[in-house]
Formats: C-alpha cells, structure tokens, sequence
C-alpha cells in the first residue's frame, strides 16, 4: 500500500453481505465517487481481512475492510484570481455561494475557471486533500448550471467531520425550484439513481442504483405551466432534484437534459437554487446554517411569470 493519509475501517453487515466491494465502500464514504474507490482497490490500497481484492469481490459479514488513502499527489490545477462570494469564513471551513454557470471542481480538458481554481487562490495552501488532487476541500457539489450555497473544507479533520454529517443524510439541504406544471400537492421521491446505461452523461432511476430521497413542496402556482417549489434533500445524488422531478412529469424550467427541448425562456440552465445549507459545525460541534437570496436571473423569471399570472386571474 501507498503512503497513507486517511484510513477507514468498515465491517459489513449482514444485510450487506453479497455486495461488490466497490458499491459498498462508496455507499458507505459516500464523499469518495464509485471509481475513485474502484482505483483504490486496484491499487492496492484497500485490503479484506488482509487481504487485496478486485472491485468485484462479493463482501461477507464480518469481514475487517481496510481502506488506506494514498498521500494527495502534488496538485496539477493552478490557482485563479476569481471573484468569489462567501458568506462565512474560519480557521476550518468557508461557505460560498456559488453562481450559475460556474464548474464545482475541474476535469479533463477543463482545468481553469472552476470554483477549485478560485478557492486555491483564495485559502492557498488551507485545503483539504481527502478528494485528490482536483478537488481540493470539496466535500460536496452542485451542478454547474445550479446556483447556491457549498461549504468547503480547509482541512482534512474538517473534512471528515462534514463527510460522517453528509453520509447519516444530516445535513439541511433545501432548494428552491421553479418545474413545469400545476404542482399542488408535497410529496416524497424515494427511488434509487445510478448511470443511464444507454447515455453515460445521463442519470436514471435504476433497481440497484443507489439510495436517493427527494422531499418536495408547493410554494407558489404560477399558473397552469408552471410552479416554484421547495426540495428538501435526504440524499445528494448527482442530478438528484432534476430525475426526480421530472419521474413525477414536473422537469425543472430550463433543464436542457431532462426538461423539453424547448425552453421558452432561453435560459442557459435549470432554475435550481441551493438556498439553505446547515450542519454541525466540525470544529465547535454547534449546528450552524445559511441562507442564501435567490439569484438575479432566477428572480427574473420568477417576476415574469408572476406577471404573468396576474393577468389571467
């Protein structure tokens, strides 16, 4: 095994006997993606009951997992003067409210103008390095075309302490959403989400994917095509509010995957908002929570089809 930075030791339950070892360790680190654990494994770093195993392996119960994390490689993205908007900051975690249009972390081909490039420059060397080299201190994201509130790591105690928060589903989560359609009813989306097998950028609901909880609520008619809705996340899987959504024929405006093909807006995204975000404080152990306005070109919309509205009623 590689140096380690991080170590994790699991023991499987028996109803999680007969699991592939790569699905459980990431439903169990949720904070780590499938094949970045899937590398660990190949790599060495992850031994059952002393022992190196294939991502295929079938776990049993009772078995020792060990996990070792390798030490961060030196890190390849460059830090970017980029405006940033924070609406907290300490010794151990700063929370930013992210605009529409903004990539979370960078990926091949798209290494500048991330978020990750502007929070380089802005805590230097204070970061988290639990999530590899390119995505420094982040523990969580949001859609790039999604608008709102992220907290991000500036060491690794912190880091793990958010993971654990963000793994029990204890972390508030709520957006605000403007879908198609009269929603008048709240309800729950519970269905599980993994990759769409025929479309790899796309996800699904999948017997067999993983866990996701959507909570969902009416807080305006607009009119007939239209409602601005509240969801409350219990899991934070990608995509997770847009398949939802549309699962229950109410697709967000402005989706260009999973909306209509024709927006009537020409929005350059959908109307999603990470508005409110709260957790146990890592470092002082009080819960603390942040609010965040809805954006300039989501209140746009809203004022427009509020007008709208009025006229025909």
């Amino acid at each position: 095994m590689n140096e380690a930075s991080a170590q994790f030791e699991l023991i499987p339950e028996p109803e999680e006997a007969g699991e592939r070892l790569d699905k459980y360790l990431s439903l169990a680190l949720s904070e780590y993606s499938r094949s970045y654990l899937a590398q660990q494994i190949t790599a060495g770093n992850v031994s059952v009951s002393g022992k190196t195993v294939k991502s295929s392996y079938r776990i049993r119960e009772g078995e020792h997992i060990l996990l070792c994390m390798p030490e961060p490689e030196p890190l390849s993205v460059l830090p970017e003067n980029l405006p940033l908007s924070i609406l907290y900051e300490d010794d151990d975690l700063l929370v930013i409210n992210k605009p529409q249009g903004m990539v979370v972390h960078p990926a091949a081909g798209h290494t500048s103008g991330t978020l990750v490039n502007a929070i380089l420059y802005h805590c230097r060397d204070s970061l988290s390095g639990i999530n590899g080299i390119l995505r420094p201190g982040i523990v969580h994201r949001i859609d790039k075309d999604t608008s709102g509130l992220l907290v991000i790591c500036k060491n690794d105690q912190t880091h793990r302490g958010l993971a654990e928060q963000f793994a029990v589903h204890s972390i508030t989560r709520v957006y605000t959403a403007i879908c198609y359609g009269s929603l008048r009813e709240s309800g729950t989306v519970d269905a599980p989400l993994g990759r769409d097998p025929g479309d790899r950028k796309r996800i699904a609901i999948l017997p067999g994917g993983r866990h996701a909880v959507t909570h969902y609520e009416p807080v305006e008619q607009l009119d007939k095509d239209f409602t601005l809705i509240r969801c409350k996340l219990e899991t934070g899987r990608t995509h997770q509010i847009r398949v939802h959504m549309t699962s229950i024929n109410h697709p967000l405006l402005g989706d260009p995957v999973y909306g209509p093909k024709k927006c009537p807006f020409h929005l350059e995204g959908q109307l999603l908002h990470a508005g409110k975000l709260g957790f146990v404080h890592p470092g002082t152990g009080k819960y603390v929570e942040f609010e965040s306005p809805l954006p300039e070109h989501f209140q746009k919309i809203l004022a427009i089809l509020r007008k709208r509205h009025n006229l025909f009623t």
